[in-house]
């Protein structure tokens, strides 16, 4: 769907719909197909690539991206130079407020099209260390303990060596064990989604323990920052906040009640925003987890290109794809190999029919 074009910049989006190779279930539901918006910027000789994973529960959906997103590339448009990207930011900001989702897919076109005409990958334009890369893990959805262990076994058996785990309000400890027995030396994450009680979420912790997990994510409602508080200091486990972290701005708030914070792309608005979620969390004592959506290269390859920045990375979103339209960043074994990216911009670059 094209939007307006100057001389400088053009500009369109379409909309993706990426079947996932298996259903994914987390606490609040499960998911099929994921709705992904591309975006595309070109200056006539480059072209850059972005996408949208919007979520419900951030109040966006492929909809209400696609309705602002003629309002944000107007202003890509008029301004005319990818490599002002700061102003753009606070334009984008003042002309739409929230749609972080939406504010992504354009923010990392325009990051991929200005690291192209620099021809150098975006971590090298930042300046990072390839090597400092976190191995990504490989999440395993909410489900029958046999289930379960059929995955942990078969992630295992494809390279991962570091699993996360979706659990809900019952059989934790008949999932875990299931885990265990397909995957007895992975390293094992649990994320809950909100989905406990900050008793329960105590409690639940002694279980963790005994299965050897590393740390439980978001085991409270978002806003229960007390909550949070009261799991990291009384449980057995460390403590990560995903939902409870938007932006930089919620960092403060929660860091003094989590061991790790996780910033996510999609719901930071911004690469620079992600940035700083990590920024002022490790500035904070807290650590540092980069995470993402079930979404496309298109913007899990920006993402990777951050994680030298993280202590812990979570970007399996396109590995749950049925077939990805785009090529990335190379994970093997969940292994983000910056070093092996020998494209410029993000490395996404559509797969060729």
């Amino acid at each position: 769907m094209p939007a307006s074009a100057d001389a400088d910049l053009t500009t369109e989006f379409e909309r993706l719909s990426l079947p996932l190779a298996d259903p994914f279930t987390i606490a609040r539901g499960t998911t099929e197909t994921a709705e992904n918006v591309l975006v595309q910027v070109s200056d006539g000789s480059h072209e850059g690539i972005g996408a949208a994973a919007p979520s419900t529960y951030y109040g966006e959906t492929p909809a209400t991206v696609e309705a602002v997103l003629p309002d944000l590339l107007e202003v890509v448009e008029e301004v005319g130079d990818p490599h002002v990207r700061q102003r753009i930011d606070r334009e984008l900001r003042e002309r739409v407020g929230a749609n972080p989702a939406a504010r992504a897919a354009v923010d990392t076109a325009l990051a991929d099209l200005a690291a192209k005409r620099l021809d150098v990958p975006l971590y090298r334009q930042w300046g990072l260390d390839p090597a400092a890369a976190p191995t990504s893990s490989f999440s395993i959805g909410l489900a029958e303990p046999d289930e379960t262990r059929r995955w942990a076994e078969r992630a295992v058996d494809e390279g991962y060596s570091i699993l996360k785990v979706k659990l809900g309000a019952g059989r934790t400890a008949e999932r875990l064990a299931a885990v265990r027995e397909g995957a007895p030396e992975a390293t094992v994450r649990v994320d809950a989604n909100a989905a406990w009680t900050p008793a329960e979420a105590v409690a639940k912790t002694e279980t963790l323990s005994g299965h050897g997990v590393e740390f439980v994510e978001q085991p409270v409602p978002a806003d229960d920052i007390a909550g949070l508080r009261r799991v990291r200091d009384q449980g057995a486990v460390p403590v990560a906040a995903d939902e409870s972290v938007e932006r930089a701005t919620d960092v403060p708030s929660i860091a003094d009640a989590v061991d790790i914070v996780v910033a996510k792309l999609q719901k930071c608005g911004s690469l620079r925003e992600t940035r700083r979620v990590a920024e002022i969390a490790q500035a904070r004592g807290c650590e540092a987890m980069i995470g993402c959506m079930v979404a496309s290269n298109a913007t899990i390859a920006a993402s990777a290109h951050l994680a030298p920045l993280f202590d812990y990375a979570d970007l399996d979103g396109s590995l749950l794809l049925d077939a990805d339209p785009f090529e990335g960043v190379p994970m093997s074994d969940g292994e983000i190999d910056l070093a092996a990216v020998d494209r410029s911009g993000t490395g996404a670059v559509e797969v060729d029919e």
